[in-house]
Order: C-alpha cells, then structure tokens, then sequence
C-alpha cells in the first residue's frame, strides 16, 4: 500500500531531524573528547547540574536525586548511574544517600567538575553554533 503523500513528507523530516542529530551529536562527541576527556552524556549531566547550581533560589541547588537526572538528560536511570559512577571515578562528582529516604541517592557536583564544565562549555557551544545556529 503506497504512502500519502503528507506521510512520506512526515517520514522524511524525520529522516532529516535524525541526520542532523546524528551530525551534531557526532560533532559533540569529537571535540568534547578530544579536548576535555568528556563524552556528550556525560557533558550534559554536568552542565544541567552547573545550570542548576546557578539558577535555583539564589545560589542554586546543590544536589540532585539520579531520578530528576535521567529525566533531564533522556537516560535510563541504570545507564545514568553508570555514567555517575564513571564523573566519580574522575572526580567530577560524589554521590551521598538520602537522609530522609534511604533509598534515594542525591548526586553533588564537585569543584573539578565546575571546572571541567567551565572548560567544556565553550566548546559545546561553538561546535552546537557552528551545526545549529
């Protein structure tokens, strides 16, 4: 059975939105490693907690729970606590329990991971304005 026509072009900006994002991601991939040691997930827990410490009540939230985290950044909690596990290994972040809810686990930016986001962000931003802007 043949397409409508509003179908193929549907299908086709899809096709075209999944090139582009495979382009920039590959792009942000390249030069974040190459020049900061750091993967694009990686990259984007960093600065949603750096944009977090900064924005929130006036001085800006100091720790998050993983769960609020793989909502933010698109990954399964499991995935992100791996890729937790990996910025402490490197010092860019510590994990501590919840006081009130054992069961959750906060996750707290360090200073070398402010650093290292400092560092890398105007190389996310140069490579995402030279694809996107």
């Amino acid at each position: 059975m043949a397409r409508q026509k509003s179908g193929i072009d549907v299908i086709d900006t899809w096709r075209e939105l999944l090139a582009r994002h495979a382009t920039v991601s590959c792009a942000l991939e390249r030069e974040l490693s190459d020049r900061h040691g750091l993967g694009v997930s990686e990259f984007e827990v960093l600065d949603r907690m750096a944009e977090g410490l900064a924005t929130c009540d006036g001085g800006g939230k100091e720790k998050f729970r993983v769960q609020e985290l793989a909502d933010e950044v698109h990954l399964s909690q499991s995935a992100l606590s791996r890729l937790i596990a990996r910025l402490e290994r490197e010092g860019l972040v510590t994990r501590a329990m919840c006081e009130a809810d054992r069961r959750g686990v906060f996750v707290l930016l360090t200073d070398e991971g402010r650093k290292r986001h400092a560092e890398a962000a105007p190389t996310h931003l140069a490579v995402l304005t030279t694809h996107l802007g």
